[in-house]
């Protein structure tokens, strides 16, 4: 017997291997049609379908093709996280006829900072032009020292590695880190300001029956002080209106203790909360949160119907009462797993869902003192500058801050599988995270961002983006490929924001991260100190 496999060269194991594949295929499979009706050869449908992505991706696409994000805007994210050349030579390969092209209006003559500016110091630092709380008195208002933060994604739809390097890298930037509706855990506090946010799940601040829990939601705000912010999500772009289930054999013992809830059992995220169901009670809800904790306290929600939204801007105006700041999320979707009838159809897109809502609290004359924040691929200079001009006063970054840090749009976030360890709970997948190195990343990215919204923003003239009016920005319109300013498409002009200058933002005893503010305002010390002027006297 040993003699006869012997003697079988190794191009009969390969026909042995391929006959036994070609029996196994038209004798014993009843799943699939193509290998039954093509042995062997029906195999290679399934593997160049597997890999269809990769090679569309690599090969196939050009550098513009690509959905949510093609190659170029990926490029530059990767090369700013890496502080490398993220220019780009021989003129723009935009198609800048396209429908929905955007035109940053500059000026003839731009911006000429005083040498004394505080960007002529740090060219990334760009405060939030409003404080969230001021209008309501809260005890302790929050004015961002980042324009662009880290948008709501929570352990356990990230790895642990993934959030850590999150946190330390807004931690350098100077940006604050949402926590998503998965608890406040360990990795959201390495030093980053933090928003506190909760959906209907309630988790981290629920009982033993799954309802809010306003005594456990205060012990979290007075024993974590960096949460500077409470964030009630009502919908979110990827699934607005649609609860979810986080599946039993999901729940690690560390989640559970972080989200407060059984293990060994399903967890249902209901479509609807609990705590509050109607408008009124939604600001009733509001106020009491923040004369509990004594923060700020907004709601986030994808926008469809605007009948309840034209109620809370009534209710806002002749109460004085509500959020302090509002997050519009896009309907393009998000890091959120979702059905595609959802993350397709569901809600409007970013632009339309904004304009929608703060013309409402526009007509009402209320607009000023709320912090409108922007969430739905405005993580590049140019979107921001429109959403600024569109009366955002912040912008929150979810796929770009995970593009930051290693992401590479495999689209398997739903899976467990992801590649790159950013969206798995796979240990050996997030193993190869550095922390450190990747927190870097996200802060040259958060600093490479503001810097050249910065340098657009003085190129038209300005000092800081919330100066941008409705006609600084053109849009593309329809087929016949019309540029018309923002205001003209819109039919409505922004309100004007209060700013008296960079320098104010820096000594507002508001602003978050302390930690930066510091380290700046002992720069400038030691550079007055060292001047050639102050070394003469």
């Amino acid at each position: 017997m040993e003699d006869i496999l012997s003697s079988i060269p190794w191009w009969g194991w390969v026909l042995i291997f391929f006959a036994f594949i070609a029996i196994k295929d038209i004798f014993f499979n009843r799943k699939h049609t193509i290998k039954h009706n093509f042995p062997i050869i029906g195999h290679f449908r399934y593997i160049l379908e597997g890999i269809g992505p990769e090679l569309r991706q690599y090969i196939v696409a050009s550098n513009r093709e690509e959905l949510p994000f093609n190659r170029s805007e990926r490029g530059w994210i990767y090369a700013s996280a890496k502080n490398e050349n993220n220019y780009e030579g021989f003129g723009t390969d935009q198609d800048i006829f396209s429908t929905h092209y955007i035109f940053i209006n500059n000026a003839m003559l731009p911006l000429k900072l005083k040498e004394d500016h505080p960007n002529n110091l740090d060219p990334g630092f760009i405060a939030c032009a409003k404080v969230m709380g001021e209008f309501n008195n809260r005890r302790r208002p929050f004015r961002p020292a980042s324009i662009i933060n880290v948008s709501a994604m929570s352990f356990g739809s990230l790895s642990a590695r993934a959030i850590a390097a999150l946190n330390e890298g807004c931690k350098e930037a100077g940006a604050y880190h949402n926590t998503g509706e998965g608890g406040l855990s360990p990795y959201h506090q390495k030093g980053a300001d933090v928003v506190f946010h909760f959906g209907t799940g309630y988790f981290g601040v629920r009982d033993n029956e799954g309802n809010f829990s306003m005594e456990k939601l205060v012990q979290l705000v007075n024993e974590n002080k960096e949460i500077r912010a409470i964030e009630i999500k009502l919908s979110q772009g990827a699934k607005p209106g649609k609860g979810g289930v986080l599946p039993a054999s999901k729940i690690t013992k560390e989640i559970a203790a972080i989200r407060n809830i059984p293990i060994g059992k399903d967890v249902l995220s209901p479509p609807s909360h609990s705590a509050f169901s109607n408008t009124q009670e939604l600001v009733d809800f509001i106020e009491e949160i923040a004369e509990a904790t004594g923060l700020p306290v907004g709601i986030k929600s994808a926008v469809g119907k605007l009948d309840q939204w034209k109620e809370l801007a009534s209710i806002m105006s002749k109460t004085k009462k509500g959020p302090d700041f509002i997050t519009i999320d896009g309907g393009e979707g998000g890091t959120g797993a979702a059905p595609p009838s959802f993350a397709d159809h569901v809600s409007l897109p970013w632009i339309y869902a904004f304009t929608d809502v703060y013309q409402i609290f526009l007509n009402e004359g209320i607009a000023n003192r709320i912090v409108f924040i922007g969430s739905g691929k405005l993580g590049f200079p140019a979107n921001a500058a429109m959403a600024f001009a569109l009366g955002a006063d912040c912008i929150n970054v979810a796929r770009e801050a995970m593009m930051s840090i290693g992401c590479i749009q495999a689209q398997s976030c739903h899976t467990n599988t992801c590649p790159t360890g950013v969206a798995t709970q796979n240990k050996w997948l997030q193993a190869g995270i550095n922390i450190k190195d990747k927190a870097r990343r996200v802060n040259f990215y958060f600093t490479k961002f503001r810097k050249e919204l910065l340098e657009m923003t003085h190129a038209c003239g300005y000092e800081h983006p919330c100066q941008f009016t409705m006609d600084d920005v053109e849009i593309n319109l329809s087929d016949q490929n019309l540029a018309k300013s923002l205001a003209g498409t819109f039919s409505y002009h922004k309100e004007k924001v209060p700013f008296e200058g960079v320098h104010v933002h820096k000594k507002d005893p508001n602003l978050g991260a302390i930690y930066k503010r510091k380290e700046v305002i002992t720069k400038e010390a030691e550079t007055k100190e060292t001047s050639p002027h102050n070394k003469n006297q």
